[in-house]
Formats: structure tokens, sequence, C-alpha cells
């Protein structure tokens, strides 16, 4: 009897996962707890290890978005799967006689349906078919790019045959509704007869194909990481031509892209045509690009915030002369001593741990009809990663000095930008701090983190007049940002703990006699 191999619980509030990539083929033969593929979750990327030893049954194809229980492959032992390999030698010597077989298998038919491609979703749509109706194809060879409201995926041939198409690309089928048939041996030129005849096919199909400018379903058509290239770089998809099967655009093709300058060639007659329009200077493109996702994750989560939280946010601000004149007087022999630099990340993160032990209320979240308080400070730390915002919490921060904290944030940070952070060191987090001020934001009113109850936004410092004993002085001033749940936190409470932190960082020395 086959293994199952479904997708595990991977982390608090994590109900689906995208398989990022397959790194067995169907077939394969597999070892216990080797690495078969890896998945990805709105948080992080994570290995899938073989649960037995066998051959390799994919069920789930690369691209899919599959529900936290679903099935992702089978492994078979290896008995079941032992004619497969022993056939592969005579199907090979028998070649030369392979269209005879195959027109005796003539009229077996396989049906192919939309499968089931994860938790809610009923139906998807032909994005586009690769191959035409009629057409041979392969086991397995991609034949079509659906697209669901979470995710696009391509689907692989199930059989070796003749393509007949039921649903046409831009039609929208529900979960089992039938796609296309294959009828295995009819019609099409099969792989096996064709293959005498190839190289000198492919050496004049070549050329033939640059000059004539046939187009199939995947010309122009980039691939996710082209895609996500070609946008980066500014680049129209229509500017590239294509390398890959069919004329699809590959990496490599996005890469050694170059963005095409304006042309001015019909700028007179476009004038005379348009002589009443108003002028209209510079390139207006626009394009539209599929959300990942971590960014729809993010997005139904802040959404949900707003909607069922009584969400606040009070001012303060603090005069930052006091730690720029400490870091500028032990930043070299902190740095000699400790191996890493003194930030203002490790300030903040300490004075609102101890700010938090005072107000325990801004440190606690709702569960259900009860409020949980926490006698420890889990900070989450929020960090601007290529994939898009993440939050790494940094664990009992109250007993962390502030070389600690600062080790741990570059850690952490690190791990972020290069997405190797795993889900249990961005779940469970009590508080979060946000920086805005790194791109130059002078205000803003963050969004709480759930389920935490609140978050500091610390922005850009600047210099600005201020009365001090009554002498108007120059000083770097930042502005700080409490947003807070008002179900669980009171004004009294939110606005304390605001004080007490800016009490904290105006006189450091606080901090490290614990008054």
């Amino acid at each position: 009897m086959s293994l199952e191999v479904k997708v595990p619980v991977v982390g608090e509030s994590i109900t689906e996962v995208t398989i990022a990539k397959w790194l067995k083929n169907d077939g394969d033969r597999v070892e216990m707890d080797e690495v078969i593929a890896e998945l990805e979750s709105d948080k992080a990327t994570f290995e899938l290890p073989a649960e037995g030893a066998g051959i390799l049954r994919l069920v789930a194809q690369e691209g899919d978005t599959v529900a936290v229980g679903a099935l992702l492959c089978r492994i078979e032992p290896n008995g079941e799967a032992a004619s497969a390999p022993a056939s592969a030698p005579a199907a090979e010597n028998a070649q030369p006689a392979t269209a005879p077989a195959q027109e005796s298998g003539a009229g077996e038919t396989v049906e192919m349906i939309v499968p089931t491609v994860g938790e809610s979703i009923t139906e998807v749509t032909i994005a586009s078919w690769l191959k035409n109706d009629g057409d041979h194809v392969e086991m397995d060879e991609i034949i079509a790019e659906l697209e669901s409201d979470k995710a696009t995926f391509e689907l692989p041939a199930e059989a070796t045959g003749t393509l007949q198409i039921v649903a046409q690309a831009g039609d929208t089928v529900e979960i089992g509704g039938m796609l296309c048939k294959i009828v295995a041996g009819a019609g099409g030129t099969s792989k096996a007869a064709a293959q005498p005849a190839a190289p000198a096919a492919q050496q004049a199909a070549q050329p033939a194909a640059a000059t004539s400018g046939a187009q199939t379903y995947a010309s122009g058509t980039p691939s996710p990481a082209a895609g996500k290239i070609l946008s980066e770089k500014g680049i129209n998809v229509s500017d590239v031509q294509g390398s890959g099967r069919d004329g699809r655009i590959t990496k490599d093709d996005a890469q050694n892209a170059q963005a095409k300058p304006a042309t001015k060639a019909s700028a007179p007659a476009a004038k005379q045509e348009n002589a009443s329009a108003p002028a209209v200077t510079g390139d207006r493109n626009s394009r539209r690009e599929k959300m990942s996702n971590l960014r729809k994750t993010v997005a139904r989560r802040l959404v949900q915030v707003k909607n069922e939280t009584a969400m606040l946010t009070t001012f303060n601000e603090v005069d930052m002369k006091p730690i720029m004149d400490i870091r500028a007087k032990y930043k070299d022999k902190f740095k000699e001593k400790h191996e890493v630099g003194l930030g203002f990340m490790s300030f903040f993160t300490k004075a609102c741990t101890v700010a938090l032990q005072e107000w325990p209320a801004v440190n606690a979240q709702i569960d259900g009809t009860e409020i949980v308080y926490n006698d420890f400070c889990d900070v989450s730390i929020a960090v601007s990663a290529p994939k898009g915002l993440v939050v790494p919490v940094i664990r009992n921060a109250e007993q962390l000095s502030l070389d600690g904290i600062e080790k741990e944030v570059i850690r952490l940070a690190k791990k972020a930008r290069d997405g190797k952070l795993t889900i249990e060191e961005m779940t469970g987090g009590t508080f979060t701090i946000t920086n805005g001020g790194v791109f130059g934001s002078m205000m803003s009113t963050p969004i709480i983190n759930a389920p935490q109850s609140a978050i500091l936004g610390m922005h850009n410092i600047v210099q600005r007049p201020v009365a001090i004993n009554g002498q108007v002085e120059i000083r770097p001033m930042m502005y700080l940002a409490l947003s807070y749940d008002h179900r669980i936190i009171d004004g009294r409470e939110s606005v304390s703990f605001l004080v007490r932190v800016k009490e904290l960082l105006e006189d450091p020395m606080r901090l490290l006699l614990g008054v």
C-alpha cells in the first residue's frame, strides 16, 4: 500500500501552503527523510522530507496552493513500481515499431479535470493553452496554465496522445469540471516515430520560426521569475524575445533584456490627427501583476485588524540628543568589545520592555472573552524583506542587554532578507516596534500586528527648535506613535506607557539603573 504524504501543520494561523519546487520528479526513487520539495507559506519557506522509501508519485504540482492536511504525493513501495523500470529498456528497444503499437491503443481516452488546488477554491480560469487542439502531447508535459484567486499553476498532461481541448482559454471551470481529453495513440505524430528526423526538423524549424513570426499560446509569456525581473526593470513583455519552450520568456531572457528607447517616428502624423486634442508627452504604460501569497495575507490581516479592533493612536516626541551623545562617545568601544554596532533599536527595545512590565495591559491580548497577560516581553521587529514586510520576534527581550538586543536584531534582519526565517521566529510576539524613519517618514499611524494589542512607530529624526529651560534650542527630535486596541488598553495606560518610554530615552541612565 502506498504511503500518502500530506501538508504538515507548519505554524499558528497558517491554513495553506504553495509548492515552490519539487526536488524529485514523478517516478523517482526517494529515501526515508530525503528532502523532496520546498513549500512556501505566507510567512516562510521550508523543506518537505520523504516519510518513507519508495517510488514518488506526485499529486499536487509546482505552483499549486494546497490546504494544510491535503495530499501532496504518494510514495509507493518498490514492489508496486518495479514494473516501470523493467519495461523501460524494452520500450527503448522497441522505438522503431512504436507507431503500430500506438495505433493498436487508439481509442483509449484520458479525461482531464480541474484538480483540487487549495482550500476554499471552487473554480479556476484557463489563462492559456500551451498546446493546440489536435497536437501530440507527452506524459507530464505542461499543456496549460490555470489561474485561481490565490495562485497561478501549470497543468501537466496525464497521458501521452492527441490533445482534444474541451474548455477554451478564458473559460472559468469549476473544480472537477472537464478541461480536455487525451486520446492515446490517435492522430498526431508520436515522439518515437518523429525521433529520427528530429535534428533536421529542428534546424529547419528554428530559422523558419524566426522569419515567419509564428505564435503559440506560450509565445511571449514570461515565467513568474522572468515577469518579476521585467517589472522591476520597467520593460514591456512585448519588447522581449523568448528563447524558452514555444517562445516562453525565461529568467535569462529577462536578465539580459534592455529597455528600448521611446520612438518618435509617428510624431508628425499624430500632431495632424490630434491637432485639437491636448498635448500628452511621455510614456503612458501600465501593467498588472498577480499579488503574491504574502501580499494577499498581509492585506487580509490588515483589513481584519481595522474591522475587528477599536484601534486608536496616541503621539509624543522624544529629544534624541542624549542617546546620540552616548552613541558618539561609546560606539567605537562598544563595537570593539561586542563586535556589533550600537544602534537606536536597542535603546527603544529596552525602554519598551521596561514600560511593558509597568503597564502590562499594553503587553496583553484578547483571547475570546478572556485577556491574556504576559510576564515576558517577546518584541516583534518589523523588517522590510524582498518578498514583503515580515515581523521576526526577539524572545525575552526584557532579559537581554543592549548588545544582546543588537545581535538579535542583526541576526533576524539578515535571515529575513535571505528568506531563511522559520515559522517559530515569526510567531508569538507580544508587542511590535516598526521604524518608518529609515525611509524618511515623519509621522504615521501604524496598524496593530494581530493578535497583539499595541505597536510603537518610530519616525525620522529632524532638527527642530524646542524650549529647553526657558531657552529655544535646536534639538534632534523624533515623533513616536503608539497604536493600541482600546478594547483592552485605556487612554491612561496608553499615554502613560508612551510617556514612560519618552522618559527612559531622554535620560538613558534610567535604563542602566532601572529607575
